[in-house]
Order: structure tokens, then sequence, then C-alpha cells
């Protein structure tokens, strides 16, 4: 990650190799709220996929071009299915006609991403198993126990959990703020912040809440945290970890699970 300097804000790009485009985050969203991929609900969808681009503005991320152009299509698809159906009053037992379904092209190509990602999976699935053959004795890998369950612990929380994660963090913030505020300028690095969670972690010496992070109401402040703690994740200074899907999610420092000094 590049982009961090003293004094304000500057752009700040956030890339993830797990995760690769809008359709990746299409399949995303239909698999955690469990709907039929030939049968999207449209408005349901476009909701959810217009706040994390919206999320990912507020948080002055570089959103491709893209993601804008799926955001505008899924929209003219929901526009498209919100036209009455055509009828042209002709009752013809012989003649079938069915109107074209908005949603057969981004179907059509959702499908057929998903099968090259299920088979990406599967090749570097047998490529990580032949990795692990090897022609001599066994070695006694114990002192890497540690180190391989933060690694499977990293892997269950992904950019766009910690998105989703954020945006009903400032949705809280928002009902939470005071009517009355007094406006305050206080300007703050995102390497000062990093410095701050890193110095209260390992204070705490435990798991602390996602939400603990972000004692302020400021925008700004919100911001420079959740880059903060991304760049934290990047240098494998913290472990973030969630037991389930739309659970709490946690984070702790590596010097609390004895693992230092890998970034």
């Amino acid at each position: 990650m590049n982009g961090i300097e003293t004094g304000d804000i500057v752009e700040y790009n956030v890339k993830i190799d797990a995760f690769e485009g809008p359709l990746d985050l299409l399949l995303h969203l239909i698999n955690s709220l469990e709907v039929d991929i030939y049968d999207i609900p449209m408005a349901q969808i476009t909701e959810q996929y217009l706040l994390y681009v919206h999320t990912m503005k507020n948080l002055q991320l570089d959103v491709a071009s893209e993601y804008l152009v799926m955001a505008a299509t899924l929209l003219a698809i929901k526009s498209k299915m919100l036209l009455p159906k055509h009828d042209d009053g002709i009752e013809d037992e012989d003649i079938e006609f069915e109107e074209e379904d908005p949603r057969d092209e981004l179907v059509e190509r959702l499908v057929e991403y998903r099968k090259f990602k299920e088979a990406a999976n599967e090749l570097k699935a047998r490529e990580e198993e032949r990795g692990q053959v090897f022609t001599k004795p066994p070695s006694d890998l114990t002192e890497f126990t540690d180190e391989a369950d933060l690694k499977n612990s990293e892997v269950q929380v992904s950019l766009y959990d910690m998105l989703g994660a954020f945006h009903k963090l400032l949705r809280r913030k928002k009902i939470q703020r005071p009517v009355q505020t007094r406006i305050t300028k206080q300007e703050i690095s995102i390497e000062k912040r990093m410095d701050e969670i890193i110095s209260s972690l390992r204070k705490v010496k435990k798991r602390t809440p996602f939400t603990a992070l972000f004692p302020s109401d400021d925008k700004e402040h919100l911001v420079v945290t959740f880059l903060a703690v991304l760049e934290l994740m990047k240098r494998k200074q913290i472990v973030v970890d969630q037991e389930h899907n739309f659970k709490e999610i946690f984070v702790e420092s590596c010097e609390e699970v004895g693992l230092v000094g890998q970034h």
C-alpha cells in the first residue's frame, strides 16, 4: 500500500487479491444474502452493491470505472423490471410468447465467472496440496503452529467484510451523534493513528472489538482509523478474526499471539 503522508488525508489505494472486480463483489453479496443466482432480487442486490461503492468513495478509495459501470447496469436492469409486462392482447393458444428477462445476461456472466473462479480455486488447492509433498522425512513444525493459525484466521475476514463492518459503524455513529455539536479541526496522520491503535491493543492485552477502535464521531478520524487498521493488517501487525458471518469482528496485536516482526 502507498500513499501514507503526514497532515491531511490523501488518496489511499487498497487492493485485496482475493477479490477481483464487480462480478466478484456481486457473487459475494449473493452468497451473503443466500439468494438464488438464477432469480436475483435486483432491488436488494442493487441497494447492497451501491452501499459498498458509496462506502469505498467515503473512504477516498480508488473506485475503478468497472464498478461504476456495473452499478449503472444494475440500475438499468432494476428499472426494466419495474416496467409493466408487454401485452398485445393476442389470445392464441398456438402462439407462445415469453418476454426476455432483463437479468438473463447478468446471470449468464455471473454463472460463467463463478465457474472460472471455482476452477481457479480448485487449481490453487491442488497446487497447495502438491506443495506439501517433500522427499525427506517429516520435520517437527510445532513452532510454526501459531503462525499457521494466524494465516487461517486472516482468510476469514475479507476487505468486503471490513467495509460492511465500517458501514454499520458509520450508521451507528450518525444515529448516536448529538443534535448540537461543536465543529473542531484536528488533523491526524495514518502513521500516527497506527501507533495509537497498536499501543492501545498492547495495553489491553486481549482481543478488542473492531468498533472499540473508533471512539470519535468525527468523519475524518473514522476514515483515518479504518485505513490505519487496513495498513496494520497488511503489515501483519494485528490479527483480525470473525467466528461466523455477520458476527462481531475482533482485533488483536500480533505481539499478544507471539507473531512479532513479520512485516
